[in-house]
């Protein structure tokens, strides 16, 4: 009680504070805060920062790699990023995003959280199916380590926030390409302006039959039931209210057929013989309504309203609903130390009706602040600390704590440590059928993570990143099957990670550029009941992961060569002990509005398979070829 009186006392502290000093600003801060902010990060810190002054490890994807490579979907582009893997999740429709072996992560578009209650025997609770087109994507920034003192529960492994373009002229792109497996996809772009109003608009009709997979034996295997289509559209609205402030319209709207093949081919779905043969059924409608102000300054700020629908309909029914209200402000208290201050209001209504609970409603309401300081001129501290009350769970409290130095201007070396709250989801506690069941029981999970790295720019277009992670997490949740064959979820006593990511990047000339990368994990979980964590183990631990990427462009010519590998993993999750698949694709523009593209992935046709509550057989080799016309 004393701990928690404590931190009470400092956040109202901060915030008295906060407000005190708000009105001070001046007319010239304000100037200041309007000026060019060069190459910046907006996740690390909610407010645009300077790369090298945040002290975290940071990995973008702009809407030039995206272009480049003809990335289909986030999932895609992710999978190149040093130290992320994507799995399929159990219907091999979601797909869920892990960083540095945590499936703790938090999803954002322009800042709005995807995440929802209802994770299924996953510990992620957001999938990337929601965004309907890399088209409208204007960069994706990847924070590796804990973001729970701004972010919450789930920002465990780190943050993932795709950033939306914002109309420069108007245009509209087509996108039509055709591929292996009977796969025929069309995609259109709109962007435009008029007066103070500007709108992005995206379409897309995606149809594929069954994939090809290369089993453990070695052959190649038909996934009968895989077929699916898989389309959506996205809106958005922003009208300009004045200099430094507008409204803004989101919607995004996706419907998935298809795509849950017969599991007891792989022999991995429930018991002995089972067999779904059932399409799984989605439907996905987001919304929300944001007001911006002091825009395009170093201290943005926000109010949101967001409303989030999520329906599937496969061996029974699931959906989830969930709706908040975000506000988000910042002022500079000096010219060295700049605040940030925010509230939230997220209520979700889950129901599984396959499971037997109707309209399960959880609230969680929190206020977080977080005050970046500069101490010196090489040196930035940055403490922060939330307070999230659960309807559930009461209160707690993550504070945070990460500081940056700067020996010169190429050069970062950072470190932080926070502390890390997440609830069970409503499937944890209330999941129940007959091979698997809730438990209303569990505890929270609790823990720390810690992060170490160092980052630096030899020349431009050459630097490297290296950074080391541990997370030590109490009352880690887990599935798992007890001494009657029925998997449960229960409490482990303890789950912890530890391992390092070593990223190299290099221009070589105007024509040529590579990249390198290689992971290190290492999972360990003390497990006090009597169900077998055997599975969780194997499935989120990947030894050794290597990252390799060759690219080129010439005149109307691009291509790009890209490896992801690993070694030393089970057998029985990853099909072998070793992977190694590459992915290539080459782009040539016959005119400044036409360009034709070809794609090979997993050219070599591995067998590896990502596990994400049940094991799914990753997709073999894939063909296809596409063209774009821009007017």
């Amino acid at each position: 009680m004393k701990k928690q009186q404590l931190t009470a006392a400092i956040l109202s502290a901060l915030a008295a504070g906060t407000f005190c000093t708000a009105g001070t600003s001046s007319a010239a801060a304000a100037e200041e805060d309007a000026t060019d902010l060069g190459e910046t990060v907006v996740t690390a810190e909610r407010v645009p920062t300077e790369n090298m002054n945040t002290p975290a490890d940071v990995e973008v994807v702009t809407a030039e790699d995206i272009e480049a490579n003809h990335y289909a979907d986030v999932a895609e582009a992710l999978n190149h990023v040093n130290g992320v893997v994507m799995t399929n999740g159990a219907s091999g429709n979601d797909q869920v995003v892990r960083i540095d072996g945590e499936e703790r992560v938090v999803v954002l578009v322009d800042g709005e959280r995807l995440n929802d209650d209802q994770g299924s025997m996953s510990r992620a609770s957001a999938t990337l199916t929601r965004i309907p087109s890399v088209k409208d994507i204007e960069r994706i920034e990847v924070v590796k380590g804990a973001g729970s003192a701004l972010y919450g529960s789930d920002a465990v492994g780190g943050v993932v926030n795709i950033i939306t373009k914002k109309a420069k002229e108007n245009r509209t792109e087509v996108d039509l390409n055709t591929g292996s497996w009977k796969s025929h996809n069309y995609e259109l772009y709109n962007q435009g302006s008029d007066g103070g109003l500007s709108w992005t608009i995206a379409a897309g009709l995606q149809k594929r039959g069954d994939f090809y997979y290369k089993d453990q034996q070695g052959d190649t295997t038909r996934m009968d039931g895989s077929e699916c289509s898989n389309n959506g559209v996205s809106l958005n609205l922003r009208q300009e209210l004045a200099d430094d402030q507008s409204v803004g319209l989101r919607f995004a709207h996706r419907t998935i057929d298809g795509g849950s093949p017969a599991y007891d081919t792989y022999g991995s779905y429930g018991p002995a013989g089972a067999f779904y043969s059932k399409n799984q059924q989605q439907i996905m409608n987001d919304v929300s309504v944001t007001y911006r102000f002091k825009e395009d300054t170093k201290l943005p700020g926000y109010l949101r309203y967001f409303n989030h629908y999520k329906a599937t309909d496969f061996i029974g029914k699931f959906n989830t609903r969930m709706q908040g209200i975000d506000y988000q402000d910042g002022w500079r208290l000096d010219k060295n130390n700049k605040l940030v201050a925010g509230a939230e209001w997220h209520r979700s209504n889950s129901s599984n009706k396959v499971s037997g609970y109707e309209d399960k409603k959880i609230t969680t309401t929190a206020l977080y602040v977080q005050d970046s300081m500069h101490l010196a001129d090489k040196w930035t501290l940055v403490p922060g600390l939330r307070m999230d009350h659960h309807s559930e769970f009461g209160t707690h409290w993550s504070p945070k704590v990460a500081i940056n130095y700067r020996p010169d201007h190429d050069t970062k070396v950072y470190a932080s440590w926070g502390r890390v709250f997440k609830a069970p989801t409503a499937d944890d506690m209330y999941y129940t059928d007959a091979y698997m069941k809730g438990n209303p029981d569990l505890d929270p999970e609790s823990g720390h993570v810690e992060n170490i790295g160092i980052s630096h720019v030899f020349t431009p277009g050459t630097s490297l990143d290296l950074s080391y992670f541990n997370s030590d997490l109490h009352d880690a949740i887990a599935w798992g099957p007890d001494s009657t064959g029925i998997w449960t979820s229960l409490n482990l006593n303890e789950e912890k990670k530890h391992g390092l990511t070593l990223s190299w990047k290099q221009r070589l000339s105007e024509q040529w550029s590579y990249d390198l990368g290689y992971t290190y994990l290492h999972t360990e979980t003390d497990d006090a009941h009597a169900i077998s964590t055997e599975n969780y183990l194997k499935g989120n631990s990947m030894p050794n992961g290597y990252r390799i990427g060759l690219h080129y462009h010439q005149g109307p010519w691009k291509a790009n060569l890209e490896g992801r590998m690993g070694s030393g993993l089970d057998e029985t999750s990853y099909g072998d002990h070793h992977y190694a698949v590459f992915d290539f694709n080459t782009s040539y523009a016959a005119t400044d509005q036409l360009t034709f593209y070809a794609k090979a992935l997993n050219f070599t046709n591995q067998a590896y398979s990502r596990y994400a509550g049940w094991k799914y057989p990753a997709p073999g080799r894939f063909f296809q070829i596409g063209m774009t016309y821009t007017f």
